[in-house]
């Protein structure tokens, strides 16, 4: 990228500054920063204190690597970890990455994602704290998962990253990333914005574990570019409480045949407002795309859960499923499903539920010897059991145990 484009980049950034988002309560970016919050590298995950070791186990990051291909850590502003282990694999910051490939800034760098989408892409692009590059080589299957840890540690910490993930042509690629924070910070802010290249042929898994607290506030900016016959598999999971949590990644089915699927576990609680979704735009011959959410609100905890297919090119399909479970007379859950057909040979549809858990299925369960406790447990359970597709075995085995595990701390 030359000199004058990088200057309109920031100048767009710099107009954008105040631009609030169309959806989410606005924050106050003023009241977070990123001084005073560096650290020292690693020379090995096993180094991460003790204090923090469970923060990142609960967001799905093995601080032993073990059965991961590559391993990242942000610390705050900081990268403090970065190893790969596997063939094929690129793993480093993206400020790095930057660096090494002029490239990289000219065809990938807020392509996705325009850098004055809102306030918050703005932020990112003024005030980067790094982020994580991470690409599979053409042909390479990188088929044991990479992970990827955004971990803050300092209260009042604003961090700010800016991740671009790339799927070469006939590459396959894994993906853990978890969203941390230590059990200290009272109050905190992220920033994420993250662009998806998935090439001709190629297919990333990304599984995304968000491990909050009731004083922090997140603003992820997603996007992905899905070229003929790539397929993006999205698994997010949000089991702990947040502040308020504002998402709405958006996959464009560019290519023939394209495919995106988004499946999201959403347990909220407190006093969390959360306004999430996803977006897919199916420009290509034969593109699909499948989004389906489980939504669980209790205490004084607000949802929005949303999705949208949008269908452009010919003989495209698509399907919105979102299912909420209230579990508390004080919380709110909104489910808004959109389509949007601009030509006839077109199957998309929609179902949307929101109740209650049913009175004679506690009695039929508790009939069967189990407690009312038990039985809501249970009834819960099943609820949340969305088959998870696209992974394999070893990575969806570890994908439920992560579940499990935030099951047992919110239950």
């Amino acid at each position: 990228m030359n000199k004058r484009d990088m200057r309109d980049i920031i100048e767009r950034a710099k107009r954008a500054r105040e631009k609030k988002a169309g959806l989410g309560d606005d924050i106050n970016l003023e009241r977070y920063n990123t001084a005073g919050s560096e650290h020292d590298a690693l020379k090995s995950l096993a180094e991460v204190p003790q204090e923090h070791k469970q923060s990142l186990l609960r967001a799905g990051i093995e601080p032993s690597e073990s059965g991961r291909s590559g391993s990242f850590l942000l610390q705050d502003r900081s990268v403090v970890f970065s190893r790969v282990k596997s063939p094929g694999l690129e793993l480093m910051s993206t400020t790095e990455a930057l660096k090494r490939y002029e490239w990289l800034a000219t065809d990938y760098l807020w392509k996705a994602i325009p850098v004055d989408m809102d306030k918050y892409t703005a932020d990112v692009e003024l005030d980067e704290t790094n982020g994580y590059f991470i690409r599979a080589k053409a042909n390479s299957k990188v088929t044991i998962p990479v992970q990827a840890c955004l971990f803050i540690t300092t209260d009042k910490t604003g961090q700010k990253v800016h991740n671009i993930i790339i799927a070469e042509e006939n590459s396959e690629l894994h993906i853990i990333t978890g969203c941390s924070v230590a059990h200290a910070v009272q109050s905190a802010l992220h920033l994420g914005v993250s662009e998806f290249y998935v090439k001709r042929g190629a297919k990333i898994t990304f599984t995304m574990i968000h491990n909050w607290s009731g004083g922090v506030e997140v603003r992820p900016r997603t996007a992905v570019v899905i070229e003929d016959d790539g397929t993006f598999i999205s698994n997010y999971i949000l089991m702990t409480p947040v502040k308020s949590l504002q998402t709405y990644p958006t996959a464009y089915c560019e290519g023939k045949n394209a495919r995106a699927n988004f499946q999201s576990i959403i347990y909220a609680s407190g006093n969390a407002r959360i306004d999430m979704g996803s977006r897919a735009v199916l420009k290509g011959e034969r593109s699909r795309a499948e989004i389906i959410s489980r939504v669980l609100a209790t205490d004084n905890a607000e949802v929005i859960a949303r999705g949208e297919v949008i269908g452009e090119g010919a003989n495209a399909s698509g399907h919105i499923e979102c299912r909420g479970l209230m579990l508390s007379d004080n919380a709110a859950i909104t489910s808004i499903p959109e389509l949007k057909a601009v030509r006839k040979d077109l199957d998309l549809s929609h179902e949307a539920a929101v109740g209650k858990i049913a009175e004679e299925a506690i009695l039929y369960l508790m009939a069967r010897g189990l407690s009312e406790e038990e039985a809501t447990s249970m009834i819960i359970r099943g609820f949340l059991n969305v088959d998870i597709t696209g992974l394999p075995e070893a990575l969806a085995r570890e994908t439920k145990k992560m579940l499990d595990m935030s099951l047992e701390k919110v239950m």
